[in-house]
């Protein structure tokens, strides 16, 4: 027999980011398997499988297939890693170790309290099973069409912790929510099994509430670990969970600048490209790929109005990419929208520059504009996007720097 095969198996794994933790844990071969329902059988009797993690939508599809499933996935009834031993498929499930990690690390205590988790299918399963293992009062299900649904809700004000398992919010359908956390006034913790975006509306909405809260990447690191554990008999120190999560969150931020016009946000973004090797994503250059003409055509034809409404375009796309340096245009804050499209996935600089040294040439709003009075305007919108402020009054490359390092301090804050 040759090479043994380890992966991911799912039905499309575009937004997967398993090949690099389990390459991070020492598997080099890992891969992501796609397969269509029917493929499924014929795959899975195949020799030279070593170890397979599986994924939506065949967690629960793959049991029958398997030879002996592990106690806590046949009381889970999901399955999402699978080992072959001599000649045997052995089925578990380590997401349970995934969600458990994640809840610990982001503080959020089950005791006691009343869970809604959100969906029905093998991800609910396990978040289920956790709740109850960490000392749930109640757990309720809520799903499309059960007798909990989301017509519903009202009935479940008083729940405590919300557990988000479905795809609404993932990429590529980022800013959707399933629910409106301020019809939980007693909420005490939201989990997001999803991890690309990094920060789902849903979870955006609990910072902003002060609610603890969690995406999916530490589930799916932890979970991978274990899996790991599984395919070669081997134990993983505990640190390297933290030491890949770490890894994985600065590789995918975003570094998104902000600030007037003018403030130098094209010349550090220039700068921080060469210090770090990332791409950057000019928004107005986009803007202008869009409209198909240069931004002072498009105030010429359509106005600010015709203007905001492709800004507004062009940032919900530029903030769905992983690891780019993000450039805005000035008034970028003045669309409250286009605070979740940063911040989703990115960490955000608000660049200060003396106002009476911004230049004006080629921005339409600058010209002739009393740029005093609109920094009054700007200000406290860009004290709500911001997450730290930076000085530019100095050599670029300084002010690069000065972001860099915050960055490789804060990153996946």
């Amino acid at each position: 027999m040759g090479e043994l095969v380890y992966g991911l198996l799912g039905r499309k794994l575009g937004h997967s980011w398993s090949v690099p933790i389990h390459t991070a844990l020492g598997c080099a071969g890992y891969r992501l398997i796609e397969l269509e329902p029917e493929e499924l059988p014929a795959f899975l009797a195949r020799e030279d499988i070593g170890g397979l993690n599986v994924t939506i939508p065949y967690k629960m599809d793959v049991m029958p297939l398997c030879d002996k499933i592990d106690d806590r996935a046949a009381a889970i009834g999901s399955v999402n890693t699978i080992v072959r031993r001599d000649g045997k498929l052995l089925a578990f499930n380590t997401d349970a170790d995934g969600f458990c990690f994640m809840a610990r690390r982001a503080g959020v205590d089950f005791h006691g309290g009343k869970v809604l988790v959100l969906g029905s299918g093998g991800a609910s399963r396990t978040a289920v099973a956790c709740a109850r293992q960490l000392g749930a009062r109640e757990v309720v299900v809520i799903s499309r069409s059960g007798p909990d649904n989301y017509e519903n809700l009202s009935r479940h004000a008083d729940a405590d912790i919300v557990v988000n398992t479905t795809p609404v919010g993932m990429y590529p359908g980022n800013g959707a929510a399933p629910v409106d956390l301020t019809a939980f006034p007693r909420c005490r913790g939201v989990l997001d099994v999803i991890y690309n975006p990094h920060r789902t509306a849903l979870l955006l909405q609990a910072q902003a509430l002060g609610i603890p809260c969690s995406d999916g990447l530490a589930m799916l690191v932890a979970q991978a670990k274990a899996a790991e554990e599984h395919f070669f008999s081997r134990s993983i120190p505990d640190g390297e969970t933290e030491r890949i999560l770490s890894a994985l969150r600065h590789e995918t931020e975003n570094i998104v600048l902000i600030g007037m016009p003018g403030c130098g946000k094209s010349t550090i973004g220039a700068a921080l490209a060469a210090l770090t090797g990332r791409e950057a994503v000019d928004i107005d250059a986009e803007i202008e790929r869009r409209a198909g003409c240069p931004i002072p055509e498009i105030f010429a034809r359509g106005g600010e109005t015709e203007f905001r409404a492709l800004e507004r375009q062009a940032t919900a796309e530029a903030g769905k990419r992983t690891g780019c340096i993000l450039l805005t245009g000035g008034g970028a804050v003045k669309t409250p929208e286009n605070y979740g499209a940063l911040r989703q996935n990115g960490r955000i600089y608000h660049l200060l520059r003396e106002v009476g040294t911004l230049p004006t040439d080629g921005r339409p709003l600058s010209q002739g504009a009393d740029l005093a009075a609109m920094w009054r305007e700007r200000k406290p919108l860009y004290e709500r996007f911001r997450d730290t402020v930076i000085d530019n009054n100095g050599p670029a490359e300084e002010t690069a720097q000065a972001i860099w390092r915050d960055f490789c301090a804060y990153s996946g804050d």
